[in-house]
């Protein structure tokens, strides 16, 4: 019996290893988009073609989709996964909620590209409101091409009126990209490996608080915007 035992603990404490190794296993794509998503942030923050302050203002919720697969052959479609933050009451960002965009398209077009797309809400209830369904980009919201340059002179829409902005960075066969008709849903198994399947978007878009490393350093590229 004491042998048995003494058998017992490297065996358990293998368990517990094989456990550990198993979740942070599981949090490594999740990890992954945060990281990607900050970067794409970065990269459009030290951009002189960059979102103008005017519009960043009145933000309150932004998408951030790193690499978005975008193909067309006469007919195409998109395809991406990133991460959603809305603005909270006291200025701060909440925490990412995991979402995927994809769609169709027609068109003239032919080629592969792969794009950083940011989508800029002037209303943060378009995304908090988004529980078991989705929603669809220029069909139930009205989306445009983003206004570029730091200054709000470089403003090609002065009054702003659109709901949703887009704004691409494209490596591929053809440049420009068209986000109406995608569709905005939650990655709810993204969701539940990195916060736990009791968490839901609603609870996660209510808070800021996460002393995870890559959720702090996207809430730091947010505020360099």
């Amino acid at each position: 019996m004491k042998t048995l035992k003494l058998l017992s603990i490297p065996l358990l404490l293998s368990l517990f290893l094989v456990l550990t190794s198993a979740q942070s296993a599981g949090k490594e794509k999740e990890t992954e988009r945060i990281q990607n998503a900050t970067k794409v942030l970065n990269t459009f923050a030290g951009s002189d073609e960059t979102i103008p302050q005017e519009l960043l203002k009145v933000t309150e919720g932004i998408v951030v989709i790193p690499k978005m697969i975008n193909a067309s052959f006469g007919i195409g479609g998109k395809r991406g996964k990133g991460i959603a933050t809305v603005k909270l009451a006291d200025g701060t960002w909440s925490n990412p909620v995991f979402i995927t965009l994809t769609g169709g398209s027609i068109g003239f077009q032919i080629g592969v590209q792969s794009v950083d797309l940011v989508l800029v809400f002037k209303n943060k209830g378009v995304l908090t409101q988004v529980k078991n369904g989705d929603f669809t980009i220029g069909g139930d919201i009205s989306a445009a091409a983003g206004p570029v340059g730091r200054s709000s002179s470089a403003s090609t829409d002065h009054k702003l009126e659109a709901e949703v902005y887009s704004y691409s960075r494209s490596r591929g066969l053809f440049a420009g990209i068209s986000v109406n008709g995608s569709n905005l849903a939650i990655d709810k198994s993204a969701n539940a490996n990195f916060y736990g399947a009791n968490m839901t978007s609603q609870q996660i878009f209510e808070t800021s608080k996460s002393s995870a490393a890559p959720v702090t350093a996207l809430k730091t590229a947010l505020k360099g915007l």
